[in-house]
């Protein structure tokens, strides 16, 4: 999250660790924009933060015209800075998961290309599986509103042929991911490439219980370094990938009548 207050020290810890890989986590619903507010009139309120109503910013950039035009100068200064960091581009995905907006989506595989986008988080979760899941610990589950989205995304992303995950789990248990959910999610995982969707951290900060309440990072972390969970995932033979690793679908090839 390139505008986040810790982004500078989030993106020096990542050039000491080759081996990880760092996706664009696009934010346009929560914060301050890359771009001065001023130059962004129409995505932020009076205090320059942006409009954390998701159906008033949704309906804002899918029918202003001048909404679109600044959206798309904060994507692309997004996707600027996180080049600047130096970082591989591993993935792009967007806060709240609104890269699921058909705008945004749009807007991300035009901007993407320019500064190397080949892949893109789909945030699908499979709901049998989770139902399951949860009715095993005496709790429920409810299906996303916005399926119909998710599946215009995943045809969108295939159609421009960028790599994506089949799978997302964690967005139901969002901030709860804890070592026995872990446990028995890895256990029934589905076929194709699943993606672990936790807000790991060292400690409970107020800053985190502030923007944050009711979850549980440091329950996602230690469930993250799990020796449990690693043995888990080796007795089913899990292999651990990146969304580098993954390799594109073709695009779609048009025939001549």
């Amino acid at each position: 999250m390139v505008g986040a207050p810790a982004a500078a020290d989030a993106a020096a810890r990542a050039r000491r660790l080759p081996r990880l890989r760092v996706g664009l986590h696009l934010n346009l619903v929560e914060g301050s924009p890359v771009l001065p507010p001023a130059s962004v009139p129409d995505l932020v309120g009076r205090d320059g933060g942006f409009d954390q109503n998701l159906v008033r910013a949704g309906c804002r950039f899918f029918f202003r015209a001048a909404a679109r035009r600044q959206l798309a100068a904060e994507i692309r200064a997004q996707f600027a800075a996180f080049r600047a960091t130096g970082l591989a581009l591993d993935h792009v995905n967007a806060h709240r998961h609104m890269h699921i907006h058909p705008t945004v989506a749009g807007l991300i595989l035009r901007i993407g290309r320019e500064f190397g986008l080949r892949a893109v988080r789909v945030p699908d979760e499979p709901f049998a599986l989770l139902r399951r899941a949860a009715a095993a610990e005496g709790s429920r589950v409810r299906r996303p509103l916005y399926a119909p989205w998710i599946a215009l995304l995943r045809r969108r992303l295939r159609r421009a042929g960028l790599a994506l995950n089949d799978h997302l789990l964690g967005i139901a248990w969002t901030g709860a991911m804890t070592e026995a959910r872990v446990l028995r999610l890895v256990a029934a995982l589905p076929e194709g490439v699943s993606e672990l969707y936790c807000h790991p951290a060292v400690a409970q900060t107020p800053r985190l219980k502030r923007t944050m309440p009711g979850y549980r990072p440091v329950e996602e972390l230690a469930a993250l370094q799990s020796a449990a969970v690693r043995a888990a995932i080796e007795r089913a033979g899990i292999e651990l990938v990146s969304y580098a690793d993954l390799p594109a679908p073709r695009r779609a090839a048009l025939s001549a009548p």
